[in-house]
């Protein structure tokens, strides 16, 4: 297996998880791991670094600074002999060279958004003017060799229609949609809990996530909200943060579920290529408020959620009014994200994988 880099758990890193368990132990070539455990079925695989891995900062906060330079690395990872390699791709690593004769199965995330799709969020924030100036001088040369290396692969997955429709753009492929697993079973709904007046985000706190839309219009109107994420905006969020916003940081995945399980809405405002947390907040019964746009499109439904179309703090404002009219049945959100099950996952990645292995029809 290949993957972009190891460097914490997020939903790239979960996909990873579920596919190590069904083909693990096994190699993992990757660009860059910072050396801390992700998971047991991760752990158990043979990781094998790029060049990369001995450039300072590589592994850290200066990763994506590297990104002229990750072509070149992901070109000198060679792969043994193997049967099938299965790529998981949201960066780079969709280009890497399989064995000759071997087949290529990439689960792709999205084609480099820094660089195909939003590239102005990635550069806002401190320090973005020097960013944008960097962005713009690989760009064009990266897409190209990005373009030009989608033919290492013998057949892409995506993660939604959205991201296709994005791989169809970009790289002039066809890709199978196969949603990612999210824990269902773990995010469940607990009926003792009850619902509370507050409402909830989770999400990286990067600037292409857009929680300052969220923390505009609750210093606006007031109303209640619960923050949990860490990422580079953390201080000028907490610096924007009216007395209605609690930034919570980081939180383990038991407190989220139970955030979820009594949280009213959970506030979905970005561009989301699938979008876990909208999933695994309908696990629990959580109804969402999101973003009429990319994979959210796919994951919330008339009878789970409310949908909004500009991207701005007067449409949140007034989607979480009609949110208020509204009484959404717990049981509604929790039959919708059932369709999001890891047994779903395995059984489709099963069929793409006997496919490639000449064990099934397409």
């Amino acid at each position: 297996m290949a993957h972009d880099w190891l460097v914490g758990l997020r939903g790239g890193e979960l996909v990873l998880d579920r596919l190590a368990r069904l083909y693990g132990p096994t190699d993992v070539y990757t660009l860059v791991r910072d050396g801390r455990p992700i998971t047991d079925a991760i752990a158990s695989c043979h990781v094998l670094t790029s060049p990369l891995q001995r450039f300072p900062g590589a592994a850290g906060r200066w990763r994506r600074h590297y990104l002229p330079l990750m072509p070149w690395a992901v070109g000198r990872l060679r792969v043994a002999a193997c049967d099938l390699l299965i790529s998981t791709s949201s960066a780079v690593m969709k280009s890497i060279r399989p064995p000759p004769g071997t087949p290529h199965l990439c689960y792709c995330h999205s084609p480099a958004r820094y660089i195909w799709s939003q590239p102005d969020a990635y550069a806002s924030g401190s320090g973005g003017r020097l960013r944008s100036m960097g962005l713009r001088a690989v760009a064009r040369a990266f897409q190209h060799w990005d373009r030009a290396s989608a033919d290492r692969v013998t057949r892409f997955l995506a993660n939604s229609s959205h991201t296709a429709g994005a791989i169809r753009r970009c790289y002039g492929r066809e890709a199978h949609v196969v949603h990612p697993p999210v824990r269902t079973a773990f995010f469940a709904r607990d009926e003792r809990v009850g619902r509370e007046r507050w409402l909830l985000v989770v999400a990286a706190l990067e600037p292409y996530k857009r929680t300052d839309l969220v923390i505009e219009a609750a210093n606006r109107t007031g109303f209640h909200v619960k923050i949990a994420g860490d990422g580079t905006q953390l201080r000028a969020l907490q610096a924007a943060a009216g007395p209605t916003v609690q930034m919570l940081g980081r939180v383990d995945d038991r407190t989220l579920r139970d955030l979820y399980r009594r949280a009213r809405a959970l506030l979905f405002v970005q561009v989301e290529d699938f979008g876990l947390t909208a999933v695994e907040a309908q696990a629990t019964g959580c109804p969402v408020v999101a973003l009429a746009a990319g994979g959210a499109l796919e994951t919330v439904t008339p009878s789970t959620g409310v949908l909004f179309s500009e991207q701005d703090a007067e449409s949140l404002i007034e989607a979480v009014a009609e949110l208020d009219r509204m009484s959404i049945d717990p049981a509604a959100c929790r039959q919708n994200a059932e369709r999001f099950s890891p047994e779903i996952f395995d059984r489709k990645i099963r069929h793409h994988v006997e496919v490639l292995l000449g064990e099934s029809d397409s």
